[in-house]
């Protein structure tokens, strides 16, 4: 039989506060344009995946991106973050599923597209997080990022 492993974690209520914290962060971060607010609570040995397939690791390496990607808006000029999924499947561990929705001039969702061939312009992403809680903070161990695409044509 298959185990659920969301039964042995974190409560939901507890769970849901410590993803909305992150997701606010993440908001007032991109926001601003400003990679230390968006990574304030990126491990130091962050794992993640990015919406192109490369792998980075270490906060270092992550927070030199981010800087670089916020100063030429990748990504598009404005976008929401919106709460997918919460599951706790361990104690002090959280895996959510957050999803990046690019907003148009008029405030308006971005219909689902692919970015230009140098990742430029304006696209959506979902991601996959898992946050650890370390020494009274819930820290992001890793990332995965995917890109929203329009569905296949049949």
């Amino acid at each position: 039989m298959r185990p659920a492993l969301a039964d042995k974690g974190v409560s939901e209520e507890d769970a849901a506060v410590a993803v909305a914290a992150l997701v606010a962060e993440l908001q007032e971060g991109l926001d601003a344009r400003d990679a230390g607010v968006y990574n304030r609570h990126f491990a130091a040995d962050i794992l993640w995946g990015s919406p192109f397939g490369a792998t980075v690791e270490g906060y270092q390496t992550l927070h030199s991106i981010h800087q670089r990607l916020n100063a030429k808006q990748r990504g598009g000029p404005s976008s929401r973050y919106e709460v997918a999924s919460i599951v706790s499947p361990a104690p002090d561990v959280i895996v959510t599923q957050v999803r990046r929705v690019a907003i148009g001039p008029g405030g308006e969702p971005v219909p689902p597209q692919p970015p230009a061939a140098d990742g430029s312009g304006t696209f959506s992403e979902m991601a996959l997080y898992v946050l650890v809680h370390r020494d009274g903070d819930w820290w992001l161990a890793a990332g995965q990022n995917t890109l929203v695409l329009p569905p296949p044509r049949n």
